[in-house]
């Protein structure tokens, strides 16, 4: 079976988001036997864990693209896991803003695997010298990459933050892969790190993963490796998933303590390969 997965190029946010190639975290590694779930380069750890996913029920109600580069702001001030389980379409705008990660975490390196057959899939990491060149701390890299910044680079706050993904139909056959994610984490602990990531097309709930990352100590890389259990889905509805690319869509949010920190986008496509 053949799994062709792709990240494209970045999508701006906002209103060019729908219709131009996009993703954040890194370029697109194309494999023959490559497939992905979210990814964003950047992270890592020092220890190694596995859990597995919570499975959710149909959403309801909604249509949402979820490219829009603004917040929220309708909803509370304090974001909590029981709301973002309690959506039942993808969000219309970012729950938090991308200066709420006063964590500092940093995904630096992503990898998928077919559980059954132990392939790996897909595989992408930032190169090392982008995660601390020439030999620097992580807070002298922190302040030079400040310094480096210009208005340019600051317009988007949301830049890096929606990622688009292409794979062939085959990737729909897939039953269980697991996740492999490391990050880094800045001068604060981070205490019950926990990824709550829901997939819909259009406006029905496929499937909730919600993963525990546990405690994670400053300055610290991390790797963990998170198990998904894909759900079973009606030929009917895998034909439309592929005939619809980038209609399925994700949101991927991330709390520590409760609190979210980190809220990511992607949308995907099941038609690569196939000639029309």
């Amino acid at each position: 079976m053949s799994v062709v997965g792709k990240q494209l190029n970045p999508v701006p946010t906002a209103a060019g988001a729908s219709n131009s190639s996009s993703s954040g975290g890194g370029g697109g590694s194309s494999n023959d036997s490559a497939a992905t779930t979210t990814a964003t380069a950047s992270g890592g750890t020092a220890s190694s864990s596995s859990a597995s996913s919570t499975a959710a029920g149909s959403g309801n109600d909604g249509n949402g693209s979820g490219s829009s580069s603004s917040v929220n702001k309708s909803l509370p001030m304090n974001v909590t896991p029981d709301d973002v389980l309690h959506l039942n379409k993808i969000t219309d705008d970012y729950l938090c803003t991308a200066n709420a990660n006063v964590f500092e975490i940093d995904f630096t390196r992503f990898k998928i695997r077919d559980l059954e057959s132990g392939a790996v899939l897909f595989e992408i990491a930032k190169p090392p010298s982008e995660q601390f060149p020439d030999g620097l701390s992580m807070e002298d890299t922190m302040l030079a990459a400040a310094e480096e910044l210009s208005l340019d680079d600051t317009a988007d706050p949301n830049a890096g933050r929606y990622v688009r993904y292409q794979f062939t139909p085959a990737f729909l056959n897939l039953k269980t892969v697991g996740a492999t994610v490391e990050f880094t984490v800045g001068s604060q602990p981070v205490n019950n790190f926990r990824m709550i990531e829901r997939h819909f097309f259009r406006d029905r709930l496929l499937k909730t993963f919600d993963f525990e990352f546990g405690y994670c100590i400053p300055y610290s890389k991390n790797t963990c490796e998170h198990i998904y259990e894909f759900p079973n889905l009606p030929p009917d509805l895998v034909a439309e998933m592929i005939s619809s690319p980038f209609e399925t869509r994700s949101d991927s949010f991330y709390f520590v303590e409760n609190r979210l920190v980190m809220h990511n986008k992607a949308d995907y496509a099941y038609d690569g390969g196939i000639i029309v």
